[in-house]
């Protein structure tokens, strides 16, 4: 593998910097308290982080709707905290990825604030503007993620714009190019600091259809999706007009073209379409476009081992040229140790640390959530402490995302678990606290000490960073496949329930991999037997 391919294989930590680590006794975690953690995120075993939005923003969604793309957050500190954070990192051999909000920017923009004055301005045509139906009504029936009509009348236009998201997160018009640019420039500029990627923000959004076509009914059957609910109007439609358009192909290639001129750089594209696997091979085919695309479709509660198989294969087949990103969680989704427990809400440790040495085995680079290597389920939040808009809206069916985005907990038995010396901006949940990572660093047998451990051996099996995977056709609960390089082969084998499994394999075909603290699995006269949420590891 080139030294300029690093994120082939890579293990990726998410950051939700709000929750990580408070230093200025705010409540909200900062760029500094990143900093002060880094030798905590070194011991992981990770090669990178992924920061979620730090920059300018009147905080509407938390970051995502971005006022000012080259300055920073007063909350999270200034630009020279952000330069000494990737010189510390680098220090330590740890790569920067940062989210990059492409479609569309806060309503409090300066692009914004000028385009929606008058429709003669140098800015008109930066955002997607539309007229009225001569009834008044909206221009099309587009709807947003975050519920209701996706169009907002401007009074100052005679105009509705275009919102995606929160109607303070108004679209931008990628059919120009001036807007192309410009996006690109702010992209050239976090290069220039320093960055080794950009995970890339609901990228296929950019585009939209300029004929405003109204997308077409979906049957109340089919009424699902990632990232939201069925009782969400968006669930009522196919979206092939508002997103994924095929201009969007160009554009990819262009911030490619741009990554080129910064050896070593990558870029992960979050891709949520009606297909979201196919649009993840066009958008890496080539070599030309982005390098690996980020796939929603393990952030499910869908937890069978034929989901998983069929997902992972069905990727595999039409994603022939790309690389893809897998993940069980992230700051959107239910906390995978509840999603995909029993009851869909207890923690079963062995399952946790099962879930982390399956997910470190798919072919792939991963991206792991900061919390899962504590084993942190989803934290239950009062309504009256929730702060994000979209479980305001649709609670109590959904929650919203609070319950995967409360604080680290540090240390048990202190003041908000380490976390702030104020008041936290979401409440420390208890059991949070009773998992802290002091409690946890001590304990060989921990969820954490056998994270460090699966990443650790993870490294010295080049099988799993960069190898072919096939799956074998078994019955529930066991995952069977092959990890092959060369002539290597490495069998993997989970057993996804709490019950004992077996997987019958061929006598003395395998050597079994002992070192490994999740390898549990016994063989002996032609099968190997799964305890509950037990791992198998061994190689040809």
């Amino acid at each position: 593998m080139a030294q300029n391919e690093w994120w082939k294989g890579a293990v990726i930590y998410q950051i939700y910097p709000r929750s990580f680590q408070d230093t200025k006794g705010d409540g909200i975690g900062d760029l500094q308290g990143i900093i002060k953690r880094l030798d905590y995120i070194k011991s992981l075993g990770v090669d990178a982080v992924w920061i979620s939005p730090f920059f300018k923003s009147p905080m509407k969604d938390f970051g995502y709707d971005i006022s000012d793309y080259r300055d920073i957050d007063p909350m999270f500190g200034n630009i020279e905290d952000f330069d000494k954070l990737i010189e510390q990192a680098h220090q330590r051999d740890i790569k920067i990825i940062i989210d990059q909000v492409l479609s569309h920017t806060s309503n409090e923009h300066p692009w914004f604030i000028e385009s929606r004055t008058d429709k003669l301005n140098d800015k008109a045509d930066w955002y997607v503007w539309a007229d009225a139906k001569p009834d008044g009504s909206p221009p099309n029936n587009w709807l947003s993620i975050f519920g209701g009509v996706a169009w907002q009348w401007e009074p100052r236009r005679c105009q509705y714009y275009l919102h995606n998201f929160l109607t303070e997160q108004p679209d931008l018009n990628f059919h120009n190019p001036e807007v192309r640019q410009a996006v690109l420039d702010n992209v050239k500029f976090w290069l220039d600091k320093g960055v080794d990627g950009f995970r890339l923000d609901a990228i296929n959004f950019c585009f939209h259809d300029k004929q405003l076509r109204d997308n077409p009914a979906k049957p109340k059957e089919l009424r699902q999706g990632r990232g939201f609910s069925e009782d969400n109007p968006y669930a009522f439609q196919y979206h092939y007009f508002n997103n994924t358009q095929p201009e969007n192909l160009d554009f990819m290639a262009e911030i490619r073209s741009l990554l080129n001129q910064y050896p070593g750089t990558v870029s992960l594209g979050e891709i949520s379409s009606e297909d979201s696997l196919q649009t993840m091979a066009e958008y890496t085919s080539g070599g030309d476009k982005l390098h690996m695309g980020y796939s929603f479709e393990l952030l499910t509660d869908d937890y069978s081992a034929q989901y998983i198989r069929e997902t992972v294969s069905r990727l595999e087949e039409v994603m022939t040229e790309g690389w893809p990103c897998w993940a069980f969680s992230n700051h959107d989704v239910q906390r995978v140790a509840s999603r995909w427990s029993k009851d869909g809400k207890s923690v079963n440790p062995q399952q946790v640390k099962m879930l982390t040495a399956l997910l470190g085995s798919l072919r792939g680079s991963v991206c792991m959530y900061q919390g899962e290597e504590l084993g942190l389920g989803e934290a239950e939040v009062a309504f009256e402490d929730l702060q994000d808009p979209y479980g305001i809206t649709f609670w109590p069916n959904f929650k919203g995302r609070d319950g995967c985005r409360t604080p680290m907990p540090w240390q048990n038995g202190e003041q908000h678990a380490g976390f702030t010396e104020g008041t936290p901006w979401l409440p420390i949940y208890g059991e949070h606290a009773k998992k802290s990572v002091y409690n946890q660093e001590s304990d060989p047998h921990s969820t954490l000490a056998q994270y460090r451990a699966f990443l650790n051996w993870r490294v010295t099996r080049p099988e799993l960073l960069t190898g072919d995977i096939e799956f074998v056709e078994t019955n529930e609960p066991v995952l069977a496949f092959y990890r092959i390089l060369d002539d290597k082969k490495l069998l993997c084998l989970f057993n996804l329930s709490e019950q004992n499994a077996e997987f019958e394999v061929e006598e003395g075909s395998y050597t079994p991999i002992k070192e490994l603290a999740h390898h549990s699995g016994e063989q002996s006269a032609g099968k190997v037997t799964l305890p509950g949420y037990g791992c198998f590891f061994a190689s040809s």
